[in-house]
């Protein structure tokens, strides 16, 4: 494949920039045109062995690492309810001297939620975010007690501010941005979908699935701001602590990094069939990738102006799901038909296990 590192900001500005300044929170964006947003490719059957240990488990359709409590977050088809509308807390163990070190999940608590889960997130320290229908749940992470904050909308996605804040996104488009007392403060309209946020390094960023952008938002004003295309089909998207974006361009089978203020496309980079799930590793500064095409996780260092893999590995079938506990380095990859919860160790990458 030809590698695509940095590419001429001019060139992004003629052909992937849409100025949205000056939009009010009333924008109507039902005109807007948009596609369908892509899934994950469906995994083939298992040729090669997965990776670390796999851990028998029900299928895994959103997975979360809590660093401060190392508890392990999942919904899915799980014990004790039906498909995503309960949350399970579990605290993963090594069993010393068993058959491959395998994996002990040490049920902590399972959290009954009163719709199906969209996304979770990290809250404050000890805490996890929770979006389901008209709701922004926080999770205590150590008890499975819930607090719940009412929003008028389908909650897609929900991150944390530093002050405390929320920002949370909807399925018809809106942006909220919530004080730390659980009130909504601002209501921000024009996009068709709010799937994905992200609050890192003080910006506040934002995906849109079925138009294939992010945007960043003008805080200053409660607005939004600039935005730019995310490839041919864009599903995911995180953040680091550098303040960058990274995005996963299912459709494109690309790899995906903007920096914010400005929001600006620094690297493009092809990666491999249908990318998916995104974790970042702040330990070993590598970005993680699924692929679902081909039931593998792969490792890029984003440190240069190309993307340059540092570790590729097999996985369950069906990857659409993976996190990092940064406390440990730890990678825990779900797969979302049933095939098991693997774990693969920070010291298992280093040797190439």
């Amino acid at each position: 494949m030809r590698r695509r590192g940095w590419i001429r900001s001019a060139l992004a500005g003629a052909i992937a920039v849409t100025l949205l300044a000056g939009c009010s929170s009333t924008d109507d964006a039902s005109n807007n045109p948009t596609i369908e947003p892509p899934t994950p490719a469906a995994g083939p059957a298992n040729t090669a062995t997965p990776a670390g240990e796999v851990t028998p488990s029900g299928a895994i359709t959103h997975l979360l690492a809590e660093p401060t409590t190392g508890v392990l977050a999942a919904t899915g088809d799980l014990p004790g309810g039906q498909r995503d509308t309960v949350l399970r807390l579990t605290h993963p163990a090594t069993v010393a001297g068993s058959p491959g070190n395998t994996t002990s999940l040490t049920s902590v608590a399972t959290v009954p939620l009163s719709g199906p889960v969209a996304s979770l997130a990290l809250g404050k320290p000890g805490e996890i975010l929770v979006g389901v229908p008209g709701k922004v749940l926080r999770v205590d992470a150590a008890t499975g007690a819930v607090t719940e904050t009412k929003v008028d909308g389908d909650v897609r996605a929900v991150t944390a501010r530093s002050d405390g804040g929320l920002v949370a996104g909807t399925a018809t488009g809106k942006v909220l941005l919530i004080g730390a007392d659980g009130t909504v403060r601002h209501t921000i309209s024009g996009l068709v979908s709010v799937d994905a946020v992200d609050a890192s390094a003080e910006r506040v960023v934002v995906l849109d699935r079925r138009q294939t952008t992010i945007t960043e938002i003008d805080l200053g004003d409660d607005s939004l701001g600039l935005t730019l295309r995310a490839g041919d089909g864009a599903t995911t998207m995180i953040g680091d602590h550098f303040g960058r974006r990274i995005v996963a361009d299912t459709a494109g089978r690309e790899l995906l990094v903007y920096t914010a203020d400005p929001l600006v496309l620094h690297q493009r980079f092809p990666v491999g069939s249908s990318p998916y799930a995104l974790a970042y590793d702040d330990r070993s500064e590598t970005v993680w990738v699924t692929l679902t095409g081909v039931n593998e996780v792969v490792g890029y260092d984003l440190s240069t102006g190309i993307p340059v893999e540092v570790g590729r590995y097999p996985t369950v079938r069906q990857p659409d799901t993976v996190t990092i506990d940064s406390r440990t380095g730890e990678m825990f990859v779900g797969s979302a038909t049933g095939d098991g919860l693997q774990r693969i160790t920070a010291d298992q990458r280093k040797r190439g296990q």
